[in-house]
């Protein structure tokens, strides 16, 4: 099978597909690592609102995919920054979003995002104007049987004068939570707006006040997920959690390396990338699990180069890959994003992700893909 693809400067060249789908196989129920997938959203594309402003979902769509994530065994990281919170999905729909999981999938592994997104990036809030945006978030979702990541907050970023600031608030709302959660450190190629997070642009001095609030709250904490794409950076983080405090790495460049992990241990994850490469995913853990570590890497290695191109700066775009694939894959009818976030990438960067995603087997339906290719492509003038 092929087709007309252009390169660099526009030229059509045939490329033949090379592929094989990869056949799926559900994790089983006592994995040997911790997997989630923070997993997109479907946009209504028959929305009257204009893309500035309030997000319109597909929920069928929706929760279709999270039913597929769920039946690969995959846990899910919900309303988070891959459902384009805070980036086109608001608090009340993202609210919504994780009632709606929680009906849907109530024996699924769920951590739900916990934020502040309710505060509005014109407000000048103050710290407790923050804290109360976080209990209010909190309060929601325990309300209805949710368990928690506690996103990083960008009206904490910009309010906080020292770090004394973070372990206060942090050990607030760590207070109010009634099961362990997940922190969440987001670095700022993720979202430019988190830039200094924890007190400081010096990774020694944030990592002090994350351990900080980790050792005054530990029994509060099931795990931190780190997403500063520096695999280096999380080693050292992981070698000194506690015990029982869990590493999820959030590294979409690294994760097979990490969640190997070497003699002084390994990290779970909870990854955006894990959305589109969940078949792939699930077999990989499986094979971890019997001890088959070649065929671990045999199957999760090769998806790097796609995780690589749809991660690439500007990071924060990077929701605009993980949609087309699943159009690509036929998990919905469109390729339309809230926030009109279809936009925020290049041809030739949509052109890479279809050869990636066929090279690492991950196109489930070649024919079908290649259909989608054609019609997308024939949006900018390509017969």
């Amino acid at each position: 099978m092929k087709i007309a693809l252009p390169d660099s400067d526009g030229t059509l060249r045939d490329y033949v597909l090379q592929g094989t789908p990869i056949e799926a196989v559900a994790i089983g129920p006592d994995p040997v690592r911790i997997v989630l997938s923070a997993a997109h959203v479907v946009a209504d594309p028959f929305t009257d609102n204009d893309p500035s402003g309030k997000a319109a979902l597909d929920w069928d769509a929706t929760m279709a995919f999270r039913r597929h994530l769920a039946g690969l065994g995959l846990g899910i990281a919900e309303a988070m920054d891959t459902a384009q919170r805070g980036m086109g999905l608001g608090w009340p729909e993202a609210l919504e979003l994780i009632r709606r999981t929680r009906a849907e999938l109530p024996q699924a592994r769920v951590f739900n995002g916990c934020g502040t997104d309710q505060l509005q990036s014109e407000d000048m809030p103050g710290l407790d104007d923050v804290r109360r945006a976080y209990l209010e978030q909190a309060e929601a979702i325990q309300e209805i049987g949710g368990r928690l990541v506690i996103m990083a907050s960008r009206a904490l970023v910009r309010v906080a004068e020292r770090p004394d600031d973070y372990i206060q608030i942090y050990g607030d709302v760590l207070a109010a939570c009634d099961q362990p959660v997940i922190l969440h450190w987001l670095g700022e190629m993720f979202d430019p707006m988190l830039a200094g997070y924890w007190g400081s642009d010096c990774f020694e001095e944030a990592l002090a006040t994350v351990f900080a609030v980790i050792e005054e709250n530990a029994a509060k904490i099931d795990g931190i997920k780190i997403s500063l794409l520096d695999k280096e950076k999380e080693i050292i983080m992981r070698r000194r959690l506690p015990a029982n405090v869990k590493m999820y790495t959030g590294d979409d460049f690294n994760y097979p390396e990490l969640i190997a992990g070497d003699e002084f241990g390994y990290s779970h994850a909870l990854l955006g990338i894990f959305d589109p490469l969940a078949v792939a995913v699930g077999k990989a853990i499986e094979q971890l699990g019997r001890g088959d570590r070649k065929g671990f890497h045999a199957t999760l290695d090769p998806t790097v180069p796609l995780a690589r191109q749809i991660f690439r700066a500007p990071t924060q775009f990077y929701k605009t890959g993980i949609v087309f694939l699943a159009w690509l894959n036929g998990f919905q009818p469109h390729f339309v994003m809230p926030g009109g976030a279809q936009s925020m990438r290049p041809l030739p960067y949509f052109v890479e992700c279809f050869r990636l995603a066929d090279k690492a087997g991950l196109l489930s339906d070649p024919g079908g893909a290649v259909d989608r290719m054609r019609k997308f492509m024939g949006l900018y003038g390509i017969a």
